[in-house]
């Protein structure tokens, strides 16, 4: 077996955050860890120079990102959508194509309808997902676990944040882990 997908490179790889929007995540059980390990994800992409794109699902009715996602980034441009999925919003598409990245750092909310969608049709697209199960969520366990089944099986790497970080970096050593290390303590 190859173990090529289960591969990050710095170069290659950019972060989607998916619809960390207030009425949403206000009815998260999880809210807590998925805000921490978003902002870790947030804050090690400006080290790191990943491009990060942040969505918005309908945000008239769900409301924005919440402050605790936008306090981590370097500018708030979200792209707006209706489509469960990402991909289903061209803005979106276009956004990641001008990344000019192929594989990308999946977290959101929920994990089985927006997260889940976004994913599948990344996947389709020839992207390599890997999604971080200790930054997405689901107002039911059952609906975050089934999720995150369907996803290994589809081809996506199901990760956590630390994991990818120190596969980022690559080394120990120097300010980028110094400051990386800082981070996830």
């Amino acid at each position: 077996m190859s173990t090529q997908k289960f591969r990050l490179e710095r170069e290659k790889t950019a972060v989607v955050v998916v619809d960390l929007q207030e009425r949403l995540m206000a009815a998260m059980k999880h809210a807590g860890k998925v805000y921490r390990n978003t902002g870790i994800m947030l804050e090690a992409s400006a080290v790191l120079g990943l491009p990060v794109v942040v969505t918005e699902q309908y945000p008239k009715g769900l409301g924005h990102t919440v402050e605790e996602v936008k306090a981590c980034l370097p500018s708030y441009e979200p792209v707006e959508k209706i489509t469960f999925s990402c991909c289903g919003e061209q803005g979106f598409m276009d956004v990641l194509k001008k990344t000019d990245r192929k594989q990308v750092i999946l977290l959101g909310s929920e994990t089985h309808v927006c997260v889940y969608q976004t994913c599948l049709d990344l996947l389709e697209a020839g992207y390599g997902v890997h999604l971080l199960r200790d930054a997405v969520c689901s107002r039911a366990k059952e609906n975050y676990l089934a999720a995150l089944e369907l996803m290994r099986q589809a081809g996506a790497v199901i990760t956590s944040t630390e994991t990818v970080l120190f596969q980022l970096l690559v080394r120990a050593g120097g300010d980028e882990f110094k400051a990386i290390s800082r981070l996830v303590k």
